[in-house]
This record gives C-alpha cells, structure tokens and sequence, in this order.
C-alpha cells in the first residue's frame, strides 16, 4: 500500500489552526496558506517582539481572529461560522518556567483551553481529522535514560508537563465518550523545537540568537541537560501527515504518536550551541549555576510508531537542523524579510521528505 500523502489534499479544505501567533503555529499556518487551504486561524495576539508571525503579516490578515480560546461562545461562534473540516490545536501556554508563575493561567489554556476547541469541533458538525499537539513532557519522566514510546505512563514534575498530560488523557477520555461516530481525534508529541523566527523567553535557540546578534555573553545554567532536538519542520510535517490520513481513513489513526529525531541527535544543551556558536566568528559563554524551578535534565522519545504507522521519518540531523537555524536567523538580521526564509525552507524540507508526493 502506497503511504505517501499528496499535500494537495489541503487544497481548499476548510483548515481551523488554534496557536497561529506563536512560533510553531506561524509555521503551519503559512504551510497551509502555502498549500492551498481555506485556513481560519483563532489565537491570542503574539507575545513576544519580535514576532514570527507579526514579521510574516505586519497587518492581520482576514482569516486571523485575535481571540482567547478561553472564551467559549466566541470560540464556539467563529468554529460554526467556518464549518471546518480539519482541526490543528496548537493554541497553549507553552513555556515550562512561565508555568511556575502562572499555574492558574497554564492549566486554563492547556486543559480547558483544549476542552473548549473540542466541544466547540463536536458542536458545528463539520469536522471530520482533529489533532492535538501536546508535547514531549507529558511523560512521568523518571530520567533513567530510556526514551518513552506512546504507551509510557503520563504524568510531569512541573505544571506545564503535567497540564499536557492532562490534555493527553482529556483527548483519549473524549475520543471515548463523544466520537465513536464523530471525527477523528489524535494527539502529536513532539520533542524540542529549533527554527527560524522564535523568540520566546527561556528557550535555549531564543537565548542564544539574542545573545549572539547583540554582542553579549551567553548565559548557560543546565549546559548538561539533553533534549529530543529537531527543526520545526520535522514536527509540523507530522502533523500535517496525520491529519491527511485522519482526514482520508479516520478513526484508524486516532491515537497517540511522538514525533522527535533519530536517537543519536537527543543532545546536552552545551553540544547544540556549540553547533551554533561554531557558526558564528565570535561568541563568549559562560556557565552558571542552575537556579529557580525545577527542570528536567534528561528526556528522549521512541519515534518507531510514527514511522511504523504513519511512514514518517526525521529528515535532518541534529547538525543540518542548526544549520538551518542559523541560517535563517543570519539571513532574517541581515535584511531577507521573514516570508520569504519560512517559504524557501519549507520547499528545501519537501523536496527532502520522502513521505509526500
């Protein structure tokens, strides 16, 4: 059976995507635009400067509703208006040190957030792929240095890992309860993220790119932790891959799948930015002693399901995802405006990506 998906099976279906104003989010939903689809985005406005997506449409464009996917009846009100076919819920307080400081906030939008986007799907009657991008932590990670597969115990130390658990067991507990005639309902994980255009706080690439273009020492304070790094592409094309066959053959995908790199680029933070800081002429970085909340030191993840299941596969290593990075980051500082870098990189990944036609 040929498992190859045929990207223009985007063209003109009815996409709904929560999350659009953040990094991964700013991504997707121009892959969608990209590939023909009717996209209506739904998100709170973006809170970091600058912004990835603000750098893409300094205007906000028609299809992108600035909204709180905690308030229900507007969320509720736009979803029926759409009718969309195809659900990507992106929309999350995804930050692990912010859920120190907003526990309330975290789960709110992790947890019924989620429940809202669901409920809001199930109501306008249209829907028939739903998926939802959780994360790597929502594993009970014990830090014994085995990689967790789907069927790992969920859990998490801190309140964002937990309050994706949560939303992991909130999706299983619904797909149950509501939609054993309704649509397709799976959850993606997906391991650290680097790319162009993020610039949140406390994010390892962020950090790192600020530091570098400005001149200033590199703080490091977990230089020993090691992480599922990929690009950004590598998650996004899964999601992409699951909601096409959500879409196509339904409830037979309707599960859990992690989507991370192969197991020899999980690295320790002070390997990756070697990587970056071998790219540029000059860098000072300097380690200090780890302080504030808790963090996890170690996590890996098991990807043979994806590639089982779905024929999905990592498409770079670690050193072609820095490069990647890097290159984008020069190009942006250097003048190329923010479009036209996520365009370009999207074309280079898919001539690479062996499961799309």
């Amino acid at each position: 059976m040929d498992r190859k998906i045929d990207l223009n099976l985007y063209r003109g279906r009815r996409v709904f995507l929560s999350g659009h104003t953040g990094f991964k989010g700013a991504w997707l939903y121009l892959w969608l635009r990209s590939l023909g689809a009717d996209v209506l985005a739904y998100a709170l406005p973006p809170d970091t400067e600058p912004s990835l997506f603000r750098e893409m449409f300094p205007e906000n464009p028609e299809n992108s509703v600035l909204a709180d996917i905690l308030d229900s009846s507007a969320l509720n009100s736009v979803m029926s208006a759409f009718r969309p076919e195809i659900v990507f819920h992106l929309a999350a307080q995804p930050l692990v040190r912010r859920s120190y400081l907003q526990p309330v906030r975290t789960y709110a939008s992790n947890v019924m957030g989620t429940l809202n986007v669901l409920e809001a799907a199930r109501a306008c009657g249209s829907v028939k792929a739903f998926v939802n991008v959780t994360t790597d932590k929502c594993y009970e990670n014990r830090e014994t240095g085995e990689a967790y597969s789907e069927g790992a115990a969920l859990g998490g130390y801190d309140m964002y890992s937990s309050s994706k658990a949560c939303s992991e067991i909130l999706s299983a507990s619904y797909r149950r309860s509501f939609l054993k005639d309704g649509f397709a309902l799976a959850t993606a994980r997906a391991g650290n993220v680097i790319g162009g255009g993020d610039w949140a706080e406390d994010r390892l690439v962020p950090d790192c790119m600020r530091a570098l273009f400005s001149g200033k020492d590199l703080i490091l304070r977990n230089p020993d932790s090691v992480r599922p790094w990929q690009h950004v592409l590598e998650p996004l094309s899964g999601y992409l891959l699951l909601g096409a066959l959500l879409f196509v053959r339904g409830r037979e995908y309707a599960e859990a799948f992690n989507f991370g790199p192969e197991p020899g680029n999980a690295l320790k933070v002070k390997d990756v930015v070697s990587k970056i800081t071998n790219k540029f002429s000059s860098a000072n970085v300097r380690f200090e002693s780890a302080s504030g909340p808790h963090e996890a030191k170690l996590l890996t993840l098991k990807i043979d399901k994806a590639k089982r299941v779905l024929n999905w596969e990592p498409v770079y290593g670690a050193d072609e995802a820095v490069e990647k990075t890097v290159e984008w980051y020069k190009s942006f500082y250097g003048g190329a405006p923010a479009k036209e870098l996520v365009l370009k990189q999207i074309a280079e990944f898919r001539e690479r990506a062996p499961f799309f036609k």
